[in-house]
């Protein structure tokens, strides 16, 4: 007589526990990848707003001619009403006020309709332009907080020959006599995270700074 062997498989309540544990894994994996994609995309959003202050910057001090006007500046100009988008632009209205070779047009302000628009740069992926900041012997921003005051709607930040120092203009105001000397922008998701620009007084452009300002 042949001796009975018991084969004895998994019940039905081992396999939802597998089950169970199975799921709670894959959601963690891809719960940790996501934020680490949302985050990362934060931060190539902040290096690309930083390389088109850049590109302003060489543009600027390169004299490239467009529509016609030599020697004009190139900048950002960043509108809190619009944070979604900032634009690319010469500064080329108005035109020069002297005939000298070095002249200059602009007034290192965006006026629409007036100066060239070189491009529109839109920033998705939910990633917004949350605050302004811009130095003037004190820091002021679009919102109150940690102690800066606030009314920082607009900001432009200008590129021209001879000199790498960047020409700032807050509110559609450019002042030669207490000129604003350093700008900081955040960029913020909708995740809740934040990475900041920084442009000091001269020249040096610096992205996923540690705060701003």
């Amino acid at each position: 007589m042949e001796p009975i062997h018991s084969h004895r498989g998994f019940t039905l309540v081992e396999l939802l526990v597998v089950l169970a544990i199975m799921v709670t894994i894959m959601s963690i994996i891809f719960t940790s990848q996501g934020s680490f994609n949302k985050t990362f995309i934060l931060t190539n959003t902040a290096y690309d707003v930083a390389l088109s202050l850049r590109n302003a910057e060489t543009f600027g001090l390169g004299s490239r001619a467009v529509s016609g006007a030599v020697n004009a500046g190139y900048g950002l100009h960043f509108q809190n009403t619009i944070p979604g988008s900032f634009l690319f632009f010469a500064d080329t209205s108005p035109g020069p006020s002297c005939t000298t070779p070095d002249c200059k047009p602009g007034d290192n302000v965006y006026t629409a309709g007036a100066d060239a628009l070189v491009q529109t740069y839109a920033l998705g992926n939910s990633i917004t332009l949350k605050d302004f900041c811009a130095y003037n012997g004190t820091w002021t921003c679009t919102y109150a907080h940690d102690g800066y005051s606030a009314g920082v709607s607009v900001l432009d930040i200008v590129f021209a020959r001879p000199n790498p120092d960047p020409f700032i203009s807050v509110n559609g105001l450019y002042s030669a006599s207490f000129p604003v000397t350093a700008a900081c922008l955040t960029l913020f998701s909708q995740q809740g995270a934040s990475r900041y620009i920084s442009v000091s007084s001269s020249g040096q452009i610096t992205a996923n700074t540690a705060s701003c300002p």
